[in-house]
């Protein structure tokens, strides 16, 4: 079998893709077969047999432990597929293999890990011996050996110890990888693995923390007090004099123990910020120390980044087969971080402080030292210089922060905005004198243009938390700005146009002497400068000129600015440019804020023009459609309140364009062009005049009316469903008095569209919008004019509305009922009691689903109307609601299991059954706590705690920091109490008409016959909400 399973695994790898799939499919097949998973691990062990095939049998085995090894594992599929007795002979070979010595690593780290995956489900039952086997093998084997046996330790910790299991073992572990990490008789990479497995420890820590606060933080200190002086002795450490390139590509002696140490100090510092992040306080007094080393490690290893990334370009971000990173822009870029986590230590903090108080010149001040180690570091590699030749998309996302791509560069830019949070003044009078001293000496563009970066980056942060840079400083900045606009070099020029945007934007005014000359000189650039990198720059920084300038200053320019764009996008091929999303969206934004100096330019000028013809090429990109559907939307309504002809012309100009995409593409696919065209004319309808112009009826719903009796495309049917919607709620005359190609008049046309959308053929999300639409043409026909058509249009609602599940169509559709009941609630509610859909009570169809989900309902007039509708349903006091039983209290399982996501599918929640009277009211008093703001309020009260958690002071000293989701502020634990958080009505705003309105209800409601009873059924909870009302003005 075994030589069956060589030659099946050799062709899996084969190019040719007919023998490929055709040997995958057999291996499949072999799933079940008794001797199949020993064939694998034989192959796996088997020295002659080629490196790639031995690791594709691993590989093979990986896939089949995970499926069918164990029920515990999380990927089982339900059949075991491996014998206990084979189980065993497997585990030990694994273990072997592991642990080997002189095999290859990729091989080692595979076995390694299925090693874990075992272990996950057999230990320690199964497996008892295979922490006491590494345990004995990591201190006395050889190194190959050591690797291995640390290799599984670290998946054990990462993936398989409970927090029992851990704790048992917990100093012998930490010990024994110790020992590994401070032998110097041990290759490098193999103590930066020892310390990578211990700060594996620091996640189990940091999840049994809450539960055992006491011995966990012991232990971490016990261990610490340990750890601190090795620590401190890797941070000293002088790396070797870096490899030549032919070195490295060599892999000679030397490189391999330069990769070794690098790896060994970038392992270090990822544990040290790890235990920053649950132990800060135990950490916090030796960071004075650590501070130190880190700065002076960053000060002495300037001259070979500069070498090796500046000057050459060696490669960089490169991990071992252990994953562990070992170049020197990681290393560098983990101690930068380090450094500003340091700088809100505070020993460190209270130290520098001092010696700013002490300094009598501002131009040696340590804050002068951070600025010139920060743009030392912040040069431009020749790699990025590369790149942002090749592709100008590249260089605007990294100027624009929306990169994954985080660097040496741009964590001096954080660096510098942490230091400038703290340190205001004195950040960027530092700046403002190592700049001045920079551009006195003939150091290289790259040196001045990274100067001009760390500015830009700290004025950025100025922008966003709305601080003003003073006015000496901005002025002193000036000359450097000129300097870099004149040069050669693009990258330096164009940082010198950014700038330049940016410190007017944040100097109130100082620059406003010189701007507008900055301003010119951006737009003379933008059709005339060779770099397509000043090109774009420009382009970027008039958006800070149009924000920051008067309009006196900004609006005679508005013409010469669409110009320019519009130049530089004739020299590019649209197409082609669309991918290029960063660029695209940046284009779009700065048309916008120049559309939006005098929006008339829409009427008489090019600028929505080009606009639209942007977004044309690129109607799939979400950020640049919401842009430009928001940009619309404010020229619409700017234009509609300049009265006069303005919004007839409006239309003159657009509704051609807008109406022709419908012709493109066809009917049953998705068209992002078709859905934009469809989103604006739908804004243009609803933001426009009553009545709309005349012909804009004729104009539109011929297409209209073909695209949704046609389509397939759920998001295009719900956009013009909004159009017709908006129409017939501006102008119903005109819609009513125009006929199509086959005499039918307007409102049958309608008709026509809603039976459709109704129909089981359009699914919910679809049509989503046609409630919406059918509440407008009841109300703007009124019963005169549909006469029996009203009832059969609320009988195809009502019926419709009894399969929806998608909770917008429901809100949509529920909408048609609650805008009739705020004129007509014993009309509705006759209608739906003698209405019979499929055997069952319309009444009871319709309020099931209403009162079910008002409280998910979404709109400020919305929620309005569905609260007044259903105060109405209950003034009735109709004995038939009371007869009607709906859902009620959630009823809750008290055995203390957790439930799994299959057990919640078998097992659905259960509900009470209550009259429909009383879940108005339990509705009711919901709306009442979101109109009141309480959750509003609550959130804010947890907001506010959260950022006393988050201040810069207490990450320090305080309680350890729970993780923190990526850039948001919050708490692992509070993310995941938000994401949980389906209270009814949570997440709604103040609304103090609507609560003004429910705490008259209830005072009402409370003297009527029958409320007693209702009161008493209440929780406790809203017995209680009813309670605390204020009193009836």
């Amino acid at each position: 079998m075994e030589e069956q399973l060589v030659q099946l695994l050799a062709a899996t790898q084969s190019a040719s893709e007919t023998p490929r799939k055709h040997a995958e499919q057999q291996l499949q097949a072999f799933q079940g077969h008794h001797e199949f998973p020993i064939g694998l691990v034989n192959i796996a062990t088997h020295e002659n047999v080629p490196l790639n095939i031995r690791q594709a049998a691993l590989l093979y085995l990986k896939t089949l432990v995970l499926a069918g090894w164990s029920s515990q594992l999380e990927e089982f599929r339900g059949q075991v597929l491996v014998s206990d007795e084979n189980k065993v002979r497997i585990r030990q070979t694994l273990l072997d293999l592991a642990i080997s010595d002189q095999l290859d690593r990729k091989i080692k780290s595979t076995a390694s890990y299925v090693v874990s995956k075992i272990a996950s489900a057999d230990f320690p039952e199964q497996w008892p011996d295979l922490l006491p086997r590494l345990m004995h093998t990591i201190p006395s084997g050889i190194d190959g050996q050591v690797h291995g046996a640390l290799k599984v330790l670290g998946e054990l910790v990462d993936d398989c110890f409970n927090e029992s299991q851990f704790f048992s073992v917990a100093r012998d572990l930490v010990k024994v990888v110790f020992e590994v990490a401070v032998n110097e008789n041990r290759k490098p990479t193999l103590r930066a693995l020892a310390v990578s497995v211990f700060r594996g420890c620091f996640d189990i820590l940091e999840m049994v923390m809450e539960d055992h606060k006491g011995p966990v933080k012991q232990f971490a200190d016990e261990v610490l007090n340990q750890w601190n002086h090795f620590f401190l002795t890797v941070m000293k450490m002088q790396l070797p004099t870096p490899p030549t390139e032919a070195e490295e590509e060599d892999c000679t002696p030397n490189a391999e123990l330069y990769k070794g140490l690098v790896a060994l100090k970038l392992q270090v510092v990822k544990v040290l910020m790890r235990i920053r992040g649950v132990f800060p306080a135990i950490l916090s007094p030796q960071t004075p120390a650590l501070f130190s080393a880190t700065w002076d490690e960053l000060s002495s290893l300037q001259g070979a980044y500069q070498q090796m990334y500046i000057q050459e370009e060696r490669q960089s971000r490169l991990e071992d087969a252990d994953r562990l990173p070992y170049t020197l822009d990681f290393l560098v870029l983990e101690e930068l971080d380090f450094m500003q986590a340091c700088l809100r230590a505070p020993p460190v903090r209270a130290e520098l402080e001092q010696q700013l108080r002490n300094s009598t010149n501002p131009e040696t001040t340590w804050v002068t030292e951070v600025m010139k180690l920060a743009v030392a570091y912040a040069h431009i590699t020749t790699e990025e210089e590369g790149l942002w030749n090749v592709d100008v998309n590249i260089f605007l996302s990294e100027e624009t922060s929306v990169t994954a791509n985080y660097t040496p560069r741009t964590a001096c830019g954080d660096l510098v905005i942490k230091l400038g949070e703290w340190q205001t003044q004195a950040t960027v009078e530092g700046l403002l004198s190592y700049t001045r001293s920079l551009y006195s000496t003939n150091q290289s563009w790259k040196a001045k243009e990274a100067a001009l970066y760390i500015l830009n980056q700290l004025l950025s942060d100025f922008g966003d938390v709305e601080k003003q840079i003073g006015a000496e400083p901005a002025t002193g900045f000036v000359d450097f700005i000129r300097y870099a606009m004149q040069q050669t070099d693009p990258f330096l020029r164009a940082r010198g146009y950014l700038v330049a945007g940016s410190l007017t934007r944040t100097s109130g005014g100082a620059l406003n002497p010189v701007a507008g000359a900055f301003l010119e000189a951006s737009l003379t650039a933008i059709p005339s400068d060779a770099s397509e990198v000043v090109q774009v720059s420009c382009i970027r920084a008039l958006q800070y000129y149009l924000q920051a300038l008067p309009r006196s200053v900004t609006q005679p320019l508005q013409e010469a600015i669409v110009s320019a764009i519009s130049t530089y996008l004739q020299g590019q091929d649209l197409q082609e440019l669309a991918e290029s999303d960063d660029l695209m969206v940046t284009v779009v934004e700065t048309l916008r804020d120049t559309i939006l100096l005098d929006p008339r330019i829409c009427i008489t000028g090019s600028g929505l023009d080009l606009l639209f013809q942007v977004a044309s090429h690129a109607a799939n990109n979400f950020q640049l459609t919401m842009i430009v559907n928001e940009t619309f939307e404010e020229v619409t309504e700017m234009i509609n309140e300049l009265r006069g002809d303005a919004y007839t012309n409006l239309c003159a100009k657009v509704l051609p364009s807008l109406t022709a995409a419908f012709d493109v593409g066809d009917l049953t696919g998705e068209n992002h062009l078709m859905n934009l065209a469809a989103e604006l004319l739908s804004v243009l309808a609803e933001k426009g005049p009553e009545p709309l112009p005349p012909g804009f009826v004729q104009a539109t719903m011929p297409k209209l009316k073909r695209l949704l009796l046609g389509s397939t495309e759920e998001e295009l049917l719900k956009s013009v469903t909004m159009v017709v919607k908006n129409i017939l709620a501006h102008d119903h005359q005109q819609l009513f008095e125009w006929h199509d190609d086959q005499g039918k008049g307007g409102l049958e046309v309608v008709l026509i569209i809603i039976d459709h959308l109704l129909s089981p053929s359009v699914n919910d999300n679809a049509a989503g919008e046609v409630g919406a639409l059918a509440a407008e043409v009841v109300e703007k026909a009124g019963h005169e004019r549909l006469g029996p058509f009203l009832e059969s249009l609320l009988r195809a609602v009502a019926v419709r509305l009894g399969s929806a599940t998608h909770a917008a169509f429901i809100q949509s559709l529920t909408l048609v009922f609650v805008r009739l009941s705020l004129t007509s609630a014993p009309d509705v509610l006759e209608f739906l009691f003698n209405l019979n859909i499929d055997g069952t009570n319309g009444l009871q169809v319709v309020l099931a689903k209403w009162l079910e989900n008002s409280v998910n309902f979404a709109g400020y007039d919305e929620i309005r109307q569905n609260v007044i509708a259903l105060s109405k349903l209950y003034d009735l006091k109709d004995s038939r609601l009371r007869q009607i039983e709906v859902r009620g209290d959630l009823i809750v399982s008290n055995d203390g299991r957790i439930r799994t996501r299959s057990q919640t599918q078998n097992n659905p929640d259960k509900y009470t059954a209550i009259p429909a009277t009383l879940k108005i009211l339990k509705v009711l008093i919901v709306e009442l706590g979101s109109a009141s703001g309480a959750n509003q309020e609550l959130e804010a009260a947890a907001a506010a705690e959260l950022d006393e958690e988050g201040s810069d002071d207490g990450d320090w000293e305080d309680e350890p920091t729970p993780f923190m989701g990526l850039g948001s502020g919050l708490s692992k634990e509070q993310l995941m109490a938000f994401a949980a958080d389906d209270r009814p009505g949570s997440g709604r705003q103040r609304d103090d008409e609507t609560q003004t309105f429910l705490v008259d209800f209830f005072h009402r409601a409370s003297t009527t016959q029958g409320f007693d009873e209702e009161f008493a059924a209440l929780t406790e909870e809203e017995q209680g909400r009813l309670r605390e009302l204020p009193p009836v003005a």
